[in-house]
């Protein structure tokens, strides 16, 4: 359901994506619980490496030539080296790249967690007089989300119930250095049959309130550095969530958090939930469910049962959601994953 706008890991705009904050995996003896936010925050993350968005050709006095395309580079691939450069950023790789004399020149990337190393000859541009290699790259996201719940015992977060994935090439965003931080909702596009809507913010890059550490598929992850307020509530398991009422926490406008009215059912497998807005306000001021609403948190019988993922493009009242012991495990597989490597 998400669709970003991305740019360097310093842009405020609105991001069409929500962020739940998620649970620590962790393992405390009896029943776990975690405090229900739904509050709005910002998120700012670069990339670990520079991502290869498309490739394109050079316009040379010979004719058009295509460097990147011509060794083999992929939309996809996360560049890391220009020569004897690593690069993170856009300004590590102009930088490089300002020394290019249309020598080949090695670039090193990674692709599907190989590292994998090709030659190019840079194309010499007849527009500019600069040595062009090809290549549209993207070093960062920068955007607003929606807290779904934390751990005050631990601070750790996870988010969205689903992976932020790069708008144009579908590819899971290898996060870097990532934060959340304040934010307000400014308004809302609603969602019609056809056509999702979304909702728009600004967020204040200087009030980091955590860290943003993991992206998988079942949400991303980090640790807040300050709490929330609230009272913590039991976590549902898979078992124990019902179909019918529940209700799930969401900040449509400003930086209020409210409670509105859904019904759900386990129509989905592999801990996935259908969701149904029953609550005329929430019908009222947004259609029903839209981008940056997920990751609000569902709540039935006094548990937390899971978080809304996506909705349904013919139907914006409803929409999908994950249990949250789905997202509870990707959370303990990545703090597994993080401890091993």
């Amino acid at each position: 359901m998400i669709r970003t706008k991305i740019s360097g890991p310093r842009a405020a705009f609105a991001l069409l994506l929500a962020v739940s904050l998620l649970a620590a995996p962790a393992l405390a003896e009896g029943t776990r619980t975690l405090v229900p936010v739904g509050r709005t925050v910002g998120i700012e993350a670069s990339t670990q490496g520079l991502l290869v968005v498309s490739l394109s050709e050079v316009e040379t006095a010979e004719g058009k030539a295509s460097p990147a395309a011509d060794s083999g580079i992929q939309p996809g691939d996360l560049i890391v080296r220009l020569g004897g450069e690593e690069v993170s950023t856009s300004a590590d790789f102009a930088k490089a790249a300002s020394g290019l004399d249309g020598s080949p020149v090695a670039i090193q990337l990674m692709r599907a967690g190989q590292l994998i190393q090709y030659t190019l000859t840079p194309a010499l541009s007849a527009e500019d007089g600069c040595w062009r290699l090809g290549l549209w790259l993207r070093d960062g996201i920068a955007g607003i989300g929606t807290v779904t719940f934390y751990d005050p015992e631990t601070g750790l977060f996870g988010a969205l119930g689903h992976s932020i994935n790069d708008v144009d090439t579908g590819v899971l965003l290898p996060l870097g250095e990532g934060y959340i931080t304040s934010a307000t909702v400014s308004d809302v596009k609603k969602g019609e049959r056809g056509e999702a809507g979304e909702l728009h913010g600004a967020f204040d890059s200087e009030e980091k309130l955590g860290e943003v550490d993991k992206n998988t598929s079942s949400g991303i992850f980090g640790r807040v550095t300050c709490g929330f307020e609230g009272a913590a509530m039991p976590v549902a398991e898979d078992c124990e969530i019902e179909d019918g009422p529940a209700t799930i926490l969401a900040n449509v406008a400003g930086c209020e958090v409210r409670e509105y009215t859904v019904n759900i059912s386990r129509a989905q497998s592999g801990g996935r939930l259908t969701v149904t807005v029953t609550d005329p306000e929430l019908l009222a001021a947004t259609g029903g469910i839209v981008q940056g609403m997920s990751g609000s948190p569902i709540i039935q019988n006094g548990k937390l049962a899971g978080a809304v993922t996506h909705v349904l493009i013919s139907d914006p009242a409803r929409g999908y959601g994950i249990t949250i012991s789905s997202m509870l495990k990707a959370a303990e597989e990545s703090q597994t994953m993080a401890i091993a490597a």
